[in-house]
């Protein structure tokens, strides 16, 4: 009673501070505020996370309400959300300076970060619905904030006729799911689909609705259009949608999780586009040279791959995932201004030396990748891990050993691996101890589709690699020009040099005639 009671006095101090930013952000919105109150907006923002991640180390069990699931996930997502929030506002006050949209970024930043906390700690659907709209709202409404920009408006109109998709998909899914069990909250909901063993066509459209809502915010194909288009905003607001946004598909399929059985259509479907869409990102993060639209395309793949572990029922995996590259993703965008240095390997190396090292480093990897294989569940996600395992061993090998110069560096990079190895071992675990009570749900897809995922990957791995080989063949030129093709926004979101900044330029020169 005592632990209850506390999580629940915590919840409620959570909700105050929440309370408190976004009066805070309607303060600061006001014409006669001046700027240096986002200071103090700042230290205000502080505030939730900290709560947060107490909650996350004080919660040893669900407590679920009628409104809310406060348990380790929930923690750990509102910790993650509102700390990417914070660090990108605090990155914003000198980055952001002199934009005469300067307050409204923050105001934009602090709404979408509370209440997508809020959506991902939710236990009643239409709470969940309604803040995960909002949130979509506020992205939109950053992508559009320069409305002296057309490109920003044309950027906006595709990103805001998706979302509506994706939030009207999973509207008519909720809608679907309270007539089909009678009930708005989400683990009465899973209970309910769980004991009654169903399978019917209103489920499976259910399913269906569910994957397209979160096919569409992770940009995945066919719908990757609106995350290219978003090139053209600021840097901070690139960032932001890394803070359980455009990552959110790992997250709402997780908490739906026990409706899924791995063997029905929507499963399938949600398999075969994302790894579709890991081989196409990847893909455009090759061939284009804009750093940004590189980013771009990597976060296409990665959120691929995050809905292929979703889709094999590794959910604790999947929130790893989105959490730790999406405080990667947001760093790197963050140093996208940063000079950028090419390093070429000395063509004065020992090929038959460094030959030997590379199969060395091959063989090492095959055999850990067995090791795991053999030593873990057997379970299809883990044939997979096993398989990315042992390849990332390799190139990691290559880079950092095989092609070094000398045994020193050698030795440099085979204890950077070795580094590397251990505190991965070690975030995982600590990951997966306080998602042990948060997740659920056992989806294990046929075997058949476990191979053609995996063969699909391993295949367009080397038809790149060997094409690579032979940059003047026909069928290179071809993939290479439909990849440029994919990454490129449309002509309408495209302008060398803004008309207004012209016309603001003429404007001033006329004055100075005068």
């Amino acid at each position: 009673m005592v632990l209850v009671i506390s999580i629940q006095l915590l919840f409620m101090l959570f909700l105050a501070a929440l309370v408190l930013c976004i009066l805070s952000s309607l303060i600061l919105i006001s014409p006669i505020t001046s700027r240096n109150y986002i200071k103090v907006h700042l230290w205000l923002l502080a505030l939730p996370p900290i709560i947060a991640v107490v909650g996350l180390f004080s919660t040893e069990r669900p407590i679920i309400t009628d409104f809310w699931q406060l348990d380790p996930l929930a923690w750990l997502l509102a910790s993650f959300v509102l700390f990417i929030g914070l660090i990108l506002q605090r990155f914003s006050f000198n980055y952001l300076k002199g934009d005469r949209n300067y307050k409204k970024y923050f105001v934009l930043f602090t709404f979408m970060t509370v209440i997508v906390s809020l959506a991902w700690m939710s236990n009643d659907m239409r709470i969940f619905i309604v803040c995960w709209g909002l949130t979509l709202f506020c992205l939109t409404r950053l992508l559009q904030l320069n409305q002296r920009w057309h490109v920003t408006k044309e950027a906006g109109k595709v990103t805001t006729s998706l979302f509506f998709i994706a939030w009207f998909a999973l509207l008519i899914a909720i809608i679907l799911l309270h007539i089909l069990t009678d009930t708005w909250q989400i683990t009465s909901v899973l209970a309910y689909v769980a004991s009654q063993n169903m399978n019917g066509w209103l489920l499976q459209l259910i399913l269906l609705l569910i994957v397209l809502g979160v096919l569409i915010p992770a940009a995945q194909w066919p719908f990757q259009r609106w995350l290219i288009e978003s090139v053209l905003a600021p840097t901070p607001v690139s960032a932001i949608m890394h803070a359980g946004i455009v990552n959110a598909g790992g997250i709402i399929l997780t908490r739906f999780s026990t409706l899924f059985n791995g063997g029905d259509i929507a499963t399938v479907l949600l398999l075969l586009f994302a790894t579709m869409s890991v081989l196409i990102g990847s893909g455009i993060n090759l061939v284009h040279v804009d750093y940004k639209r590189q980013m771009v395309g990597s976060t296409i793949s990665q959120m691929g791959f995050m809905l292929v572990q979703c889709g094999l029922g590794a959910y604790s995996a999947a929130i790893i995932h989105l959490i730790l590259h999406g405080i990667f993703k947001a760093t790197l965008f963050l140093k996208s201004g940063s000079a950028l240095r090419h390093f070429e390997a000395s063509s004065q190396m020992n090929k038959r030396t460094t030959y030997s090292w590379i199969i060395a480093g091959r063989v090492l990897a095959v055999a850990i990748a067995a090791i795991y294989w053999f030593t873990t569940s057997l379970g299809n996600y883990q044939l997979i891990s096993a398989i990315i395992l042992g390849w990332s061993l390799s190139v990691a090998w290559t880079q950092l050993v095989a092609l070094g110069q000398g045994a020193i560096a050698r030795v440099a990079g085979l204890c950077a691996l070795i580094i590397v190895g251990a505190v991965y071992l070690f975030v995982h675990h600590v990951f997966e101890g306080w998602l042990s009570g948060g997740v659920t749900g056992d989806t294990q897809p046929p075997l058949l589709v476990v191979i053609c995922i995996i063969g699909a990957l391993m295949l367009g791995s080397i038809v790149t690699t060997r094409l690579a080989q032979h940059p003047s063949s026909k069928a290179f030129v071809i993939l290479y020009l439909w990849l440029i093709h994919l990454g490129e926004p449309h002509m309408k979101t495209v302008e060398a040099h803004p008309h207004y900044l012209k016309y603001q330029l003429l404007r001033g020169e006329k004055k100075d005639e005068s």
